[in-house]
């Protein structure tokens, strides 16, 4: 059984204030190449098809071009849960009319576990979607009232659909979810306060692959065959060195799991530049594509006159900017003393104190006591 196993593709998310659905369809473009090349015999996608709840018009439109290629041009079956992003009844919304089509959306948690079963030359695949929900609603829609964790509702999520699969088929789990062991980024929304969302890798022993969505970063946790493929796209500077990219899974008759990671292209990278800003500016077109998402963290210490405005001259989707050479001592405490008994100069030397980390050297309060000069020059003349 060959599929492609991807997730967290957020559409319609929004990053330092612009929007990325051209650079996501940049992406999923590359996907489906991806899949008219590699003739899958299934799609996975583990949840977070969406940003939020409500997602921008754009965001859906986008959603329903990929997946009608995927299922109409492809002929390629799509097996999709929710995330904790996503609307679960928005998502899951008319789903029984779109399995039919070989669309099997995963939406609200039901009663009734239900498999997805697609059959290869050695016999039947049993994949086990297990749509994101809530310990509550597990409670609620299970009647199991130990589910008062995510480790206790999905393990019992688990155990309720197994009972429907004999032991000796193979098993493909279907879950968003945080397992524990697992790195993080900056992009992941929390699944619960203090540490209780995560669940243990021990509760997939019983598959011989797990598609995993939620954690940004491609990972393996606990054994070869427990996946995160990692998002569509790098939602956070954190995520910079980061290759991007889809789980190519094959399995054997045996059960067993052989992954090749494929990696993704963006039209736009998110990447780090550091260096001193004059630098910067001067070496510009050796620093890879201009048009590219970019924090630059500048190791100057003295101060810079709108650097982020000069940056975006020459790198126009410059997103951030960091001074770590100068944060540190430069947040604006307050003045030592009674700002209304200071001298112009002593307020200026203050400030730039703050600011810098270091006091006026010698020719700096000459070139400032210049200017005071000036400026009070040109007020008497005013005033006369």
């Amino acid at each position: 059984m060959r599929f492609l196993h991807t997730s967290d593709w957020h559409l319609g998310r929004i990053f330092h204030g612009i929007h990325l659905t051209e650079d996501q369809a940049y992406l999923l473009d590359q996907f489906l190449d991806l899949i008219r090349d590699s003739k899958p015999q299934a799609v996975v996608i583990a949840g977070d098809i969406y940003d939020r709840a409500v997602p921008p018009t754009e965001a859906v439109e986008l959603l329903n071009e990929t997946l009608s290629q995927i299922i109409l041009d492809y002929q390629t079956p799509v097996i999709l849960i929710a995330g904790n992003h996503d609307s679960p009844e928005r998502l899951g919304f008319g789903n029984q009319l779109l399995t039919r089509q070989g669309l099997h959306v995963f939406g609200p948690l039901t009663g009734k576990p239900r498999t997805i079963i697609l059959e290869d030359e050695y016999g039947p695949v049993h994949f086990v979607p297990l749509t994101y929900a809530e310990p509550s609603v597990v409670r609620e829609r299970l009647q199991e009232p130990e589910a008062l964790d995510h480790e206790h509702a999905l393990n019992f999520m688990i155990q309720h659909a197994l009972k429907q699969i004999p032991d000796s088929s193979r098993k493909v789990a279907i879950a968003h979810a945080f397992l524990s062991g697992g790195s993080v980024t900056d992009s992941e929304r929390p699944l619960s306060v203090g540490g209780s969302g995560m669940v243990s890798a021990d509760l997939f022993k019983p598959f011989n692959y797990t598609a995993l969505g939620h954690l940004h970063h491609s990972q393996k946790v606990g054994n070869d065959s427990i996946r995160y493929p990692g998002s569509l796209f790098k939602y956070s500077f954190s995520e910079a060195h980061q290759t991007k990219g889809i789980n190519l899974v094959e399995l054997d008759a045996q059960g067993d799991a052989h992954i090749e990671s494929i990696p993704l292209s963006p039209r736009r990278d998110v990447r780090i530049l550091e260096g001193y800003f004059k630098e910067i500016l001067e070496h510009a077109d050796t620093l890879g594509n201009s048009e590219d998402y970019l924090q630059i963290v500048l190791k100057d210490t003295d101060p810079i006159l709108d650097p982020i405005g000069q940056l975006r001259n020459v790198f126009p989707n410059v997103l951030a900017i960091e001074r770590p050479y100068i944060t540190n001592t430069g947040n604006l405490l307050g003045l030592k003393d009674d700002h209304r008994k200071l001298t112009e100069k002593e307020l200026f030397a203050s400030f730039f104190e703050q600011m810098s980390g270091q006091a006026l050297n010698p020719e700096q309060e000459g070139e400032l006591a210049g200017v005071l000069e000036e400026v009070f020059r040109d007020a008497r003349e005013v005033s006369v």
